[in-house]
């Protein structure tokens, strides 16, 4: 329920309640001008409409009566054909907010758009209809393919990370979102984000490694924002997790400038530690590293320099804040790698926020031995290390600098306005999507048995059939037919019964990964000095997705994706490496491929032998995933004996991908369906601004049918009219039958009624009659005809 105040409690209290209302248009207060408004919200389900879960999307709808002002009418001033000084603030898109309360408390009830209007010559009328945030949600849904989770047949998403995903795309943000998401030639780039809501794939980059499942587990408890994963249940000698992925640009070294961050909780994990470190491609088998290591038992932070396998040197920071302050660290780390030569020494700065603020900056430090010098190279992938949880994973290429600490923070630059609930399926593969992203949002509530809503101010909730697990035992509010409602109806049907329920599930273990489409450019591509060069390869949306290529130097045979760089249109050129900056990103159903030459010379996609160099290769599933069932009934159960077997098949998805996740769900529709409970509908109350969606409500009629029970709230309308009065009528669900039948004094009749066959005559009845097979065989009769005349 929303919150209340004196106000509002006494107005509550009193025997007679004033309504009273707010309503903005385009930030206008047209109040004094609205005649009647309805508000509308409920759950789009599609269970059985009596089970006592339920599931689906929520969105409301407001419409709204407004007059006109002074001397001229509403349609003369907010018709389609209006003046734009009037006109505007009632058009398609515009913003909406309403209040509703009591006396002189009023509560947000709405805050959308307007969808539509529509006004009639000749009266005082325009009427205006408005939906919720979720109009917001109506962009095109688009999820990342990653191919990880079946290379490695492990995990690498879930259907709650799906949501986060969509929802930060309409602008929905549960952390904060990535610094520079879009690309704009000139501008820092987001070369990764990995939010870690309930999956490694990134909204930016691609995973490439993923840990095994049973090291780790999603948390919301603790969670710096909202969900982290957090290490768990290690090996003897681990000492945390590891992740990677693929940058979506791989910028050159030198050349680049990079800020990596997290947020991260000291005060739970496995161990102490929190690490980001890049690997650098460098010329054959060579790779370098760049490494960032926060030691919360130490209270020291290590920035080395150097090649993979450990070798370099490292600046280190010692602030005793680190151990003595547990809890939440947002952790940063900016390597400045811009020059123009073969090689470059890093100037690196670290930067950490603590849990009460504090601000910990170090001093720009530049390597100077020699074992700290990077050389010509790419980036080729992002690690994260931790044994302590973990989330929003993000880096930044093209910043000037360390940001200040407002802008390191994110102070003022987000909302957090949507709220999660646990993760839950677990996704192989990210399935393909069409639609908006409320549409895919809709597809994954039903397929999980969650509910996806705005609430009245604007934010998202997504909650999880868990929420079912066990039947509530106390009431937000209660209703009685002494005070409260005015009008009851309550039923009861057998649809509501649901006791042999069978969820379907994609099984994806025994699925592997074997190469897809190999495609060889056509053209040798020519990319001028310190410029850019895009090229769109067409690629379908059920095809997974590809990294940037790596640069071939012609000392080691690359695998998978690659391209080749020579100054030379020519076979037998020289390869160039460390000089061209790889972006790939997924557009209208094409890969773009974006070339930058940092380099003072003229390059060539071209071999060593004279051909087109770029080459994308993807991954696909080895084959289709099998599907299995999982089934939920009990046979000799006391549902089954008092309502026979009521079956319940949830549809096939590509949303359930595991078979313990398939069981829960089968489990949790029966739990809920096992036994009838109540419906009530057109419950008529006295306005109560307080009730939500989803409230528990407890109902006592003492006069009609005498209950006394708990009941969810499934559906809410709230009409006020003309004259000023409010009507509000909810629909709920019980939260459970009223016990048992127990069937006292009763003999149920049976199935089947009494014989109403005729009592046909026996075989000894026939040889009496008929002592002859002669006799029997006369007048070429059926069997069934002798039996009737030997009667």
């Amino acid at each position: 329920m929303q919150p209340s105040d004196d106000a509002l409690d006494e107005q509550l209290d009193s025997g007679e309640r004033t309504p009273v209302h707010t309503t903005r248009l385009g930030g206008r207060d047209l109040t004094g001008q609205v005649q009647s408004w309805q508000l509308d919200r409920s759950y789009a389900t599609d269970l059985p409409p009596a089970m006592r879960s339920f599931a689906g999307s929520a969105s409301a709808q407001l419409t709204v009566n407004i007059g006109g002002s002074g001397d001229a009418s509403a349609p003369k001033l907010y018709s389609p054909w209006a003046a734009h000084s009037t006109g505007d603030m009632v058009r398609p898109g515009q913003s909406v907010v309403h209040e509703a309360g009591l006396g002189t408390s009023t509560r947000p009830a709405f805050r959308g758009t307007v969808r539509s209007r529509s006004a009639a010559s000749g009266t005082d009328t325009v009427q205006l209809t408005a939906l919720d945030g979720a109009e917001r949600l109506r962009g095109p849904a688009q999820l990342p393919r990653p191919y990880a989770g079946f290379f490695l047949k492990r995990p690498v998403a879930s259907a709650t990370w799906c949501v986060d995903e969509l929802l930060r795309q309409a602008g929905f943000h549960t952390a904060p979102p990535p610094r520079y998401p879009d690309f704009v030639a000139g501008q820092p780039l987001t070369l990764v984000h990995a939010s870690l809501h309930g999956g490694f794939a990134a909204s930016y980059g691609q995973p490439e490694s993923l840990p095994d499942p049973q090291h780790y587990s999603w948390i919301r408890e603790g969670a710096p924002h909202e969900m982290a994963m957090l290490p768990r249940g290690q090996q003897p000698g681990t000492r945390g997790v590891t992740a990677s992925w693929f940058p979506r640009s791989r910028v050159t070294v030198p050349g680049s400038r990079l800020l990596a961050e997290a947020w991260v909780n000291s005060a739970l994990g496995t161990g102490d530690m929190a690490e980001i470190y890049f690997k650098l491609n460098r010329t054959g088998t060579e790779a370098g590293r760049l490494r960032f290591a926060v030691d919360f038992a130490k209270g020291e932070v290590i920035v080395h320099s150097g090649t993979w396998d450990g070798g370099g040197t490292y600046f280190s920071w010692n602030w005793p804040a680190l151990k003595d302050k547990r809890g939440v660290w947002h952790i940063g780390v900016f390597f400045d790698m811009a020059g123009t030569g073969s090689s470059v020494y890093p100037t690196v700065q670290p930067r950490l926020t603590g849990p009460d603020g504090t601000q910990l900056l170090g001093t720009a430090s530049t390597f100077a031995l020699a074992s700290g010098i990077q050389p010509g190279s790419e980036l080729d992938q992002v690690w994260l290390f931790t044994s302590v949880a973990a989330e929003n994973l993000q880096v930044t290429s093209g910043l000037a600098a360390m940001p200040t600490a407002a802008e390191f923070d994110r102070t003022g630059a987000w909302t957090k306005s949507a709220e999660l609930d646990e993760a839950i399926l677990p996704l192989t593969t990210v399935p393909t999507v069409s639609g908006s992203q409320w549409d895919v949002l809709t597809q994954i509530a039903k397929a999980s048995m969650s509910t996806a809503e705005i609430d009245e101010r604007g934010a998202f909730r997504w909650r999880n059939h868990t929420r079912f697990a066990s039947v509530p035992s106390e009431a937000d509010l209660t209703l009685t037919t002494v005070r409260e409602i005015a009008s009851l109806t309550v039923s009861e049907e057998i649809d509501a019964c649901r006791n042999y329920c069978v969820q379907p599930a994609r099984d994806w273990s025994a699925v592997g990964a074997v190469t897809g489409t190999d495609y060889q450019d056509t053209a040798i591509r020519e990319i001028p000095a310190n410029s850019s060069l895009t090229v769109n390869y067409t690629m379908a949306n059920e095809e997974f997705d590809i990294s940037p290529p790596l640069t071939d130097d012609d000392s080691v045979i690359t695998g998978g994706s690659q391209v080749r760089f020579s100054p030379n249109y020519a076979a037998g050129g020289t390869a160039v490496k460390g000089a061209v900056d790889i972006l790939t990103r997924r557009e209208d159903g094409k890969l773009v491929v974006r070339f930058t030459n940092r380099s003072a010379q003229r390059l060539y996609t071209i071999t060593r032998d004279g051909k087109p160099s770029v080459r994308l290769i993807t991954l696909k599933p080895s084959a289709d995933p099998v599907e299995r069932s999982a089934t939920a009934w009990v046979a000799s159960s006391q549902s089954v004996q008092l309502y026979g077997r009521q079956e319940h098949s949830a549809e096939a998805s590509d949303w359930i991908q595991d078979l313990d996740a398939a069981q829960e769900l089968a489990t949790a529709m029966r739990e809920a369906g096992k036994y009838p409970v109540p419906v009530f509908g057109d419950v008529d109350v006295l306005y109560d601004p307080r009730i939500q969606l989803g409230d528990v409500v407890r109902l006592k009629d003492t006069h009609g049918a005498t209950l006394d029970t708990l009941a969810w709230v499934v559906a809410i309308r709230t009409n006020a009219a003309e004259s000023g009065a409010v009507q509000q009528t909810l629909t709920l669900r019980g939260t459970s039958s009223n016990g048992v039948p127990a069937d006292t004094g009763l003999t149920p009749d049976a199935p089947v009624g009494p014989a109403v066959v005729p009592d046909y005559a026996t075989y000894t009845e026939v040889k009496t009659r008929y002592v002859t097979l002669a006799g029997v065989a006369a007048g070429g009769r059926t069997w069934r005809q002798i039996k009737e005349d030997s009667q």
